[in-house]
C-alpha cells in the first residue's frame, strides 16, 4: 500500500509541474522581443535613408536658390559713371570756361560752361548744401540697400543714380566756393548754346535721370529689387464663385 501511495502521489506531483513548465514557456517570446530596444530617432544608422533625408533638410537653405546680391555690378557701374563724368568735368574746365560753345550734330547739341549751385538741370538754385545732403543720403540707402539686389534691372538702375549723385557730390565738396556750398559743372546743351530750350546738364545728371526711369518702370511693372515678380492675389469674387460650385 506504501508504494501505491508514493505512486499516486508523484502521478499529480508531475501533472502539477507541467502547467507549471507552460506558464513559464509562454511569456519567453514576448519577453524577449519586449526587450528589444526600438531604434531611436538619433540612433539610424549613417547610411539609412532617413538619415540622408535629415541631413538634406538641415543642410537646405533658401538663399542658396537665390542669385547672388548685385553689389559688385552696381559699384562697378557706379564707378565707371563717375569716372566718365569727372573726366568730362576736368575736360570742360580746360577747354570750355571762358570759350565760345561748341555746335555739335547740326546744332542738336551744344559744348558750353556752367556753373550750376542748384540741382539737376538748373532746378533748386541756392538749395547746394540741402542738394549735398540728399545726396549722402541717396548714395548710403542704395549702398544698404545693394547686400539684397538680386534684380539685374535694379542693379543698372540703382547704379547709375548712385555713380550721377556721388558725381554731383563730389563737386559740392570739393568746387568753389567751398565745401557743401560748391557748384556743379554743367556743359551739355540741346538745341541752344545756352540752354534756352533745355537747361544746361552733365553725364552724372543724365545718369541720374536714366537710372531713376528705370527704376520707375521696374517699380511700374512689379519686379522688386529682390529679384520678385509681385503678382495680384485672385479677386474675391472668383472666390466667392469656387466657393458656390464646391
Amino acid at each position: 500500500m506504501s508504494d501505491e501511495a508514493e505512486a499516486e502521489e508523484k502521478v499529480p506531483a508531475e501533472v502539477a509541474e507541467k502547467p507549471a513548465e507552460t506558464q513559464v514557456s509562454e511569456p519567453e517570446e514576448p519577453a524577449v522581443e519586449a526587450a528589444r530596444p526600438e531604434p531611436d530617432d538619433g540612433e539610424k544608422p549613417a547610411g539609412s535613408p532617413a538619415k540622408a533625408e535629415d541631413d538634406e533638410v538641415e543642410g537646405f537653405s533658401i538663399t542658396g536658390s537665390l542669385p547672388e546680391p548685385k553689389t559688385r555690378f552696381v559699384a562697378v557701374l557706379a564707378a565707371g559713371v563717375l569716372a566718365l563724368d569727372v573726366l568730362t568735368k576736368v575736360l570742360s574746365v580746360a577747354f570750355l570756361e571762358g570759350a565760345e560753345p561748341i555746335k555739335t550734330f547740326g546744332g542738336a547739341l551744344y559744348l558750353t560752361f556752367v556753373r550750376n549751385p542748384g540741382a539737376a538741370f538748373g532746378l533748386a538754385e541756392g538749395w547746394t548744401w540741402i542738394l549735398a545732403l540728399i545726396a549722402f543720403g541717396v548714395a548710403g540707402f542704395i549702398v544698404w540697400i545693394s547686400r539684397d539686389l538680386r534684380s539685374q534691372g535694379w542693379a543698372a538702375g540703382l547704379g547709375l543714380v548712385l555713380g550721377g549723385a556721388v558725381g554731383n557730390l563730389a563737386d559740392r565738396l570739393f568746387r568753389e566756393p567751398g565745401p557743401m556750398r560748391g557748384h556743379v559743372v554743367d556743359f551739355l546743351s540741346l538745341f541752344d548754346p545756352y540752354g534756352g530750350v533745355w537747361p544746361v546738364f552733365n553725364i552724372a545728371d543724365m545718369a541720374i535721370v536714366c537710372g531713376g526711369a528705370i527704376v520707375i518702370v521696374l517699380s511700374l511693372l512689379r519686379h522688386d529689387y529682390d529679384g520678385t515678380v509681385i503678382k495680384e492675389s485672385p479677386a474675391p469674387v472668383e472666390q466667392d464663385g469656387l466657393r458656390e460650385q464646391r
